[in-house]
């Protein structure tokens, strides 16, 4: 008999695949008990039994919004409105004198910088930290050609099917004729607050927020510390992109803002004789570069972290299994994110604006590009500056530069998701939503609340609302609205936040 020389190796190959074996099976024990234990609140909120709101009529509340939108306090720039352009803002202070009687007989009004409203409502405990909500006057201006596409007319303030359309209705008109409903409501209710109350409406969001800057300042000079910022921002979305089901966003920061300028030196001449690589090849390529190499995303920290661990009891097997082991998964759900996400976890890149030659057969000496860059809260503008550097450094005769006078703000420091504030607000959006889930989340937009960290370590920026991912899109659009229903939630919400934040 031949000896079996394959025997003596039968042993070892049985020893790696039971290696192996055992490998994969620890891998999988791993993945699925951090699959299984992932998510929920962060960690030590508060629970919070909210208290009920006065009575308060959706339609009256509608049909004062409708009002308000027909007042046109459109700004355009910065330093709008000019003294002579101002008579609508004038003729919306008298309107809300008119229809709030018992908020202007009884809450202080201050206007600073000239047409922001600033009303305290004195609590009986000075001692207390007051509370700050937060709205803006002004609204964009309406696209040109873009009139016929409108169901209604953008400042008529019409109320079709439940909805009420026009310019300021979802931005931001609502939230400031909401909370002013809440505090009549209130005050007819005889109720009197312990905490004291400011509502603060800026008059020039859209362009500078100089109106909010100014009233922040104010109380700054007064030794004002806020127990609670809260402005626009986010809403109980009822189709959340995360689950497909309803989720309140709670916007606990929002993005930094800066813009470079790219310009690529060229030789320049006739475009009959065109040089290989010229200054507007450089200036795409340094683009393309750019876009291909977009700065590191960031899952580990909050309010993302948060937001997807709030999420995750809403969201299908497979993505609480990929966000619980992003160790393994982090490809996969980066490339899941990288449309309509993307902005919420990495620092963005869009160029905008782009200038070359005078003339179609002139080659340009410097081809120019603005690039517009959203800050992530992990990022800062010297780190930014550094990857834009790092990664186009291979192009000759590239220089790199602030834009826009050198112009830019960090992002806004992140607000804590585990304090009675986020709590207050957490329930709200609970109510809101019909018992759905929320999660702290990051705002990609600038909102008048980047300057209330000044004087508050607690700033967030939610509607209480029920929106579709559909009329989100009416931000800054064509048929923005508000329905009437959501007008009387955010009434009732804002009401609920004075009530359940007035005790120590």
């Amino acid at each position: 008999m031949l000896p079996h020389f394959n025997r003596p190796r039968e042993l070892p190959l049985k020893r790696l695949l039971a290696g192996v074996t055992g490998a994969i099976l620890v891998l999988a024990g791993i993945v699925l008990f951090r699959t299984f234990t992932y998510g929920g609140s962060p960690q030590g909120m508060p629970v919070i039994s909210l208290p009920d709101a006065p009575q308060i009529s959706a339609e009256t509340g509608a049909a004062h919004l409708a009002e308000a939108v027909r007042f046109q306090t459109v700004t355009y720039k910065a330093g709008d409105p000019a003294p002579e352009d101002a008579a609508p803002w004038h003729d919306l202070h008298r309107w809300l004198e008119t229809t709030y009687p018992r908020v202007h007989s009884t809450l202080t009004l201050e206007k600073v910088a000239q047409l922001s409203l600033l009303y305290r409502w004195q609590g009986s405990e000075p001692t207390l930290n007051p509370i700050i909500l937060m709205a803006h006057q002004d609204v964009v201006p309406v696209n040109d050609g873009t009139l016929d596409d409108w169901s209604g007319a953008p400042f008529a303030g019409d109320i079709i099917d439940g909805a009420i359309y026009g310019r300021g209705a979802l931005d931001d008109k609502g939230s400031l004729v909401a909370i002013m409903e809440a505090a009549e409501a209130l005050l007819a209710s005889g109720f009197q607050p312990t905490r004291t109350v400011y509502l603060m409406f800026g008059h020039d969001e859209e362009v500078s927020g100089s109106g909010a800057q100014a009233m922040v300042d104010l109380l700054d000079t007064r030794g004002v510390r806020a127990e609670m910022v809260l402005d626009e921002g986010f809403f109980v979305i009822k189709d959340s992109p995360l689950t497909g089901k309803a989720f309140g966003f709670i916007g606990v920061a929002e993005k930094g803002y800066a813009s470079l300028q790219l310009t690529a030196i060229g030789a320049g001449g006739h475009s009959s004789n065109p040089p290989r690589n010229s200054a507007n090849v450089r200036l795409a390529r340094a683009i393309l570069a750019l876009e291909d190499h977009q700065m590191k995303a960031d899952f580990s920290k909050p309010p993302v972290s948060d937001l997807f661990a709030a999420a995750a009891a809403d969201m299908g097997f497979a993505g609480r299994m990929a966000l619980a082991n992003l160790w393994l998964f982090r490809g996969v759900v980066e490339a899941q994110l990288a449309g309509a996400g993307d902005a919420m976890i990495r620092t963005t890149t869009a160029p905008t604006m782009l200038k070359g030659s005078v003339k179609e057969n002139v080659l340009p000496q410097r081809a120019t590009a603005l690039v517009n860059f959203r800050l992530h809260p992990n990022d800062t503008f010297d780190e930014l500056m550094a990857h834009v550097a790092n990664v186009t450094a291979q192009i000759e005769g590239l220089e790199i530069a602030p834009a826009g006078n050198g112009i830019s703000s960090a992002a806004s420091p992140v607000s804590p998701a585990n304090n009675r504030a986020f709590a207050v607000l957490s329930a709200v959006a609970g109510a809101v939503g019909d018992g759905a889930p929320s999660g702290p989340a990051l705002v990609l937009g600038g909102t008048d609340a980047r300057w209330a960290s000044k004087i508050s370590d607690n700033v967030y920026r939610f509607q209480p609302s029920l929106v579709s991912m559909a009329e989100v899109s009416g931000f800054h659009g064509t048929n923005e609205r508000l329905s009437v229903a959501n007008m009387g939630r955010m009434a009732s919400g804002y009401a609920q936040i004075i009530l359940a934040m007035d005790s120590p």
